[in-house]
């Protein structure tokens, strides 16, 4: 067992999860929360059942109970950043954030210490340390150049609850984009497996379904989206539910339906520009120095008083002027 501090938790097998990967139905631990987790906690033989360490590939039968050590990570490592917040909501079990673009959520390569997380702790101590992974309080995460609503856990419990909101899919997020063309049908479901680009670590690109007996590779990834208003020069806003919430999900999920996002470098949406014959527009979409993607709403049922809350972002600073300039701005 790796050094460090564990906390030692059970975890039995529901009917619903009888035979997948032990590695997949671990998902379904509100400690675990996601597949990566679960393969690192089997890899460093965290994962023991009737004392003995499983593999991966194991299937879970029901019934059966596993124990499992969940790492504690210390917040030595993290240095409080100080950047101005715009917290819309906080109380003693939660914070709800409205991120700028440009901000990463969590210390990585490139980031060690100007990050949200970072910011958070200039800002409280009590956040839940959950998972370790140097993500206190992280249930969810949106991208570096995403802006918009995140909801942060002051302790385990609120964490624990709110991910498993996320994890069941009881959770309101919609997102508005501004792309480069329209959708066709104007409302629709987009329905993909995403994993990294086999050429470009830095993407996410959809693979095919796997067949019958092969194991899938990529993530089962589901976008619900609406086209909300048109404008001449070609570009349009559209609305998106997320059903599941990979990584870059939205973004790839529109470029490869041929409508990238205004002003994404990765996902086509600066190369196509071109195809916007305003010369303005093509100026406040490089000025802005970001891309057309805002978390606008967000809706979970609070850990302790269970309420519904919902709360709302407008359009960000940064992306105001092309918003105005189409009549984007009111729907």
């Amino acid at each position: 067992m790796p050094e460090g501090r564990f906390r030692s938790i059970r975890f039995e097998i529901t009917p619903e999860l009888a035979g997948q990967r032990i590695d997949k139905a671990l998902v379904a631990c509100p400690e675990v929360a996601t597949r990566s987790q679960a393969s690192r906690l089997i890899a460093l033989g965290l994962v023991k059942r009737l004392g003995t360490v499983v593999k991966a590939s194991q299937p879970a039968e029901t019934g059966e109970v596993y124990d499992l050590e969940i790492p504690v990570e210390e917040t030595s490592g993290l240095v409080p950043y100080e950047f101005p917040l715009d917290i819309v909501y906080e109380d003693d079990q939660l914070i709800v954030v409205n991120k700028p673009s440009g901000l990463v959520v969590h210390p990585a390569y490139g980031h060690p210490h100007d990050t949200l997380v970072n910011a958070l702790l200039h800002h409280t101590t009590d956040l839940s340390m959950g998972f370790g992974e140097r993500r206190p309080g992280l249930v969810h995460r949106i991208d570096k150049g995403t802006s918009g609503l995140l909801v942060i856990a002051k302790n385990d419990e609120a964490q624990r609850f709110l991910a498993m909101q996320f994890q069941e899919k009881t959770t309101h997020r919609v997102y508005r984009a501004i792309t480069i063309g329209a959708l066709k049908p104007r409302e629709g479901t987009i329905r993909s497996f995403l994993s990294r680009h086999p050429d470009d670590r830095k993407r996410v690109a959809s693979v095919p379904e796997a067949a019958p007996g092969e194991e899938q590779r990529g993530k089962r990834a589901v976008t619900h989206y609406k086209v909300l208003k048109d404008h001449p020069s070609g570009l349009a806003l559209v609305e998106l539910r997320l059903e599941t919430g990979r990584t870059h999900q939205i973004r790839v999920h529109l470029s490869e339906s041929g409508v990238p996002i205004a002003g994404d470098e990765t996902y086509g949406g600066v190369k196509r520009l071109k195809n916007v014959k305003s010369p303005r527009i093509r100026e406040i979409i490089a000025a802005s120095g970001r891309f057309a993607l805002h978390a606008a709403e967000l809706g979970f049922t609070h850990p302790t008083a269970r309420e519904r809350l919902s709360f709302k972002a407008d359009w960000p600073e940064d992306l105001r002027p092309l918003v105005e300039h189409l009549g984007f701005e009111s729907l």
